[in-house]
């Protein structure tokens, strides 16, 4: 059996009030798509990957999923979910047996609620995660803000993402429907007759839709860590001169064991330290002969890895460079490119 994953991240999260599209926005050193990402990518029963974006962010997708492994794909969203997903779907290939799809907006998504998902999927057809209400429910009514009714607490479950679906089932489900406007996939099976299976859903998966949701978010990822890093080389003749990856054209280089990389040791420094993991001189010895002529890239992706091992992960970087001559302008951007691949992070974070 095969399964496909359809991300959903085309919208903008005007209700949020951000000048990004909220499904960018910082929690705790990933984006909020990074971190629904990250709890697919890692989960070995799906397959295929599919991220629906704004039209245009498309061309961005891999930067903005900040460094995931699976094969992904990116589809561009629609003027309605279902439009949206539907482009996601479109992406996936002919060998996906279940789809789940799953909102940008609920970063908390565990494995074993997409475990769940996928086993009623595959032997019900459709299934959506839910969680039972715990407060008395009442029927509004909106335009005068009166109770019409109040509802038996027990029959009103409050519906997740991700929900599976057979692929038949959900491609038959958007022909039946052509045109019908519905607030999520569930919707549309129960529309074309097909029974969901309701799976215990998880308290801790919320959707993040207001600045109050957000601040709850980042307060479960704690206080954002900062940490500084410098590094100082004496300059000789016969060395390159090295920076972010980008070997400059000089006549003089760093001395050092290493490649005298200043700006990702300072950064390699920086990482380490905000993590409480010591520093490049623990993990990366100046008298280790394995270190020898070592690029300074390759070192700061070994931070960024002893880094994430404990739990954190970049969510920004800023570095200044003291050198009289070359100029570094020409350079810069190229510098900036190397620097945010192996951070896992867009320009200009």
């Amino acid at each position: 059996m095969s399964v496909g994953v359809v991300i959903v991240a085309g919208g903008r999260g005007a209700r949020l009030g951000a000048d990004l599209p909220k499904q960018l926005l910082d929690l705790g050193g990933r984006s909020m798509l990074q971190r629904a990402v990250d709890a697919f990518d890692a989960h070995p029963r799906v397959h295929e990957f599919v991220v629906v974006l704004p039209e245009d962010l498309v061309a961005r997708g891999r930067e903005l999923i900040g460094g995931a492994a699976g094969p992904w794909r990116f589809a561009a969203g629609g003027a309605r979910r279902q439009d949206s997903v539907q482009n996601g779907l479109q992406a996936l290939s002919s060998k996906v047996d279940v789809v789940l799809v799953h909102d940008a907006a609920r970063p908390f998504v565990s494995a074993a609620l997409i475990d769940r998902v996928i086993d009623a999927a595959a032997k019900d057809g459709a299934a959506v995660p839910a969680v039972r209400a715990v407060d008395t429910v009442k029927h509004v009514e909106t335009s005068s803000m009166t109770v019409k009714a109040t509802l038996p607490r027990d029959a009103v479950w409050l519906a997740q993402t991700p929900q599976g679906f057979q692929r038949v089932v959900l491609d038959r489900a958007y022909v039946k429907n052509a045109g019908a406007d519905v607030t999520d996939e569930s919707m549309l099976a129960e529309r074309a007759g097909v029974p969901v299976t309701v799976v215990p859903g998880d308290p801790d998966n919320i959707k993040i839709t207001t600045p109050e949701d957000l601040a709850r978010a980042r307060g479960i990822f704690g206080t954002p860590r900062v940490g500084g890093g410098y590094d100082l080389h004496r300059m000789v003749t016969g060395r390159p001169l090295v920076l972010a990856g980008v070997t400059l054209p000089f006549d003089k280089g760093p001395e050092g064991h290493s490649d005298g990389d200043v700006l990702c040791h300072a950064l390699t420094d920086a990482l380490l330290g905000a993590a409480a993991s010591g520093d490049i001189g623990r993990h990366f010895s100046n008298t280790d002969p394995k270190w020898k002529n070592a690029p300074g890239l390759d070192l700061l992706g070994r931070a960024v890895a002893i880094v994430r091992a404990a739990g954190f992960a970049p969510a920004s970087a800023d570095v200044t460079v003291i050198l009289e001559q070359p100029k570094l302008a020409p350079h810069v951007e190229a510098m900036r490119k190397n620097v945010a691949a192996v951070l896992g992070l867009p320009i200009g974070a």
